[in-house]
C-alpha cells in the first residue's frame, strides 16, 4: 500500500463538521500516515489541538490566517502564545508549527496593513517558540518576502504552502532555505508552470499537501477535498521530479519528518 503524507489539511473546517472523526479514522486505513492540520484563528487553533490529540501521527499548527487578521485582538495573540507554550511544555505536544499565516492580496478580506501586522506577530511567535512558520502568499510575493526578511524569519524554518510563485521567485527563496509544498493545482490542465518551478527546487525541499477541503485535484476537482486525494497528487509530483513513486513516497516522509521535527511511523496506514 502507498504511504501518503499531508502537510496541510484543514479538518477543523466546518466542511467536515458532520463526519470529521470518522473521515480521519478512514484516512489512516487508506494509506495516509501523517496529517498536519493548520489553524486559521484562535478558535481553530484550539480545535486542531483537540483533534490531533485523538490520533497518532496527526499534528497541527496554531496561528492566524490573513483573512482573519482584522478580527484578531491583542488578547487573541496572548492566548495563542499561551496555547503554544502549554503544548510545548506537555508530554504529548501536537503543535509543530505556527500558521497558517501570511498575506493574501487576491481577496483582501482584511486590510493589507492588518495582514502585515498579523503576519509579523505570527512570525515572532514562531521564533519565540522555535517552531517553523507556514506561509500563505497569494499575489503578495514582494511584501511577503520583505516581512520575512525584516522579522528575520529565516533564522527559523519557513514553508511556503501551496506555492504559486515563479521559478525565479523560488530561486530567491531557496537562498534562505525555504521549503515549498504543492497540492491539487499541479494536476490542473493549466499547471504547466509547475514544470519549471519543480525543476528549480531540489526534491529535498518539497512537501505534499491537499489544502483540504479546498483545491481538490483532477479528476475530483470541485468536490470536497480530503487527504485520500493525495493518490492523484503524488504520481503527478513524482513524474514532474522524474522519480519513481516508491522513492518519492520515502522522500516525502523524510522531508516532512525533517522540516517539522517529528518521527513518523512508516508502517501506519
Amino acid at each position: 500500500m502507498s504511504r501518503y503524507v499531508d502537510t496541510h489539511a484543514h479538518y477543523a473546517d466546518e466542511a467536515f463538521e458532520a463526519d470529521r472523526f470518522e473521515l480521519i479514522r478512514n484516512l489512516f486505513d487508506s494509506g495516509v500516515i501523517c496529517v498536519i492540520d493548520p489553524a486559521v484563528d484562535l478558535a481553530s487553533s484550539k480545535k486542531v489541538v483537540e483533534i490531533s490529540g485523538a490520533f497518532d501521527n496527526y499534528f497541527c499548527a496554531a496561528g492566524i490566517h490573513p483573512h482573519e487578521a482584522s478580527a484578531a485582538s491583542g488578547e487573541d495573540y496572548e492566548k495563542l502564545s499561551g496555547l503554544i507554550a502549554e503544548q510545548l511544555s506537555g508530554e504529548n505536544c501536537r503543535i509543530v508549527a505556527v500558521g497558517e499565516t501570511g498575506l493574501d492580496y487576491h481577496y483582501n478580506f482584511s486590510p493589507r496593513e492588518k495582514q502585515i501586522d498579523n503576519f509579523r506577530r505570527n512570525i515572532r511567535l514562531a521564533l519565540r517558540y522555535g517552531l517553523p512558520v507556514i506561509v500563505h502568499d497569494r499575489e503578495a510575493h514582494q511584501d511577503t518576502l520583505d516581512v520575512l526578511l525584516e522579522e528575520d524569519a529565516f533564522r527559523g524554518k519557513v514553508l511556503y504552502h501551496c506555492f504559486s510563485g515563479s521559478a525565479e521567485y523560488a530561486s530567491v527563496l531557496l537562498k534562505y532555505g525555504c521549503y515549498f509544498s504543492f497540492g491539487g493545482a499541479v494536476t490542473f490542465k493549466n499547471a504547466k508552470k509547475f514544470d519549471s518551478v519543480l525543476k528549480t527546487i531540489p526534491p529535498e525541499y518539497i512537501l505534499p499537501e491537499t489544502d483540504s477541503p479546498y483545491m481538490a485535484p483532477e479528476p475530483v476537482r470541485g468536490r470536497r477535498n480530503d487527504s485520500t486525494n493525495l493518490k492523484y497528487i503524488y504520481p503527478k509530483l513524482a513524474m514532474m521530479l522524474g522519480m519513481e513513486e516508491p522513492e518519492f513516497e520515502e522522500l516525502m516522509i523524510d522531508n516532512t519528518s525533517r522540516f517539522f521535527g517529528i518521527r513518523l511511523n512508516r508502517q501506519q496506514g
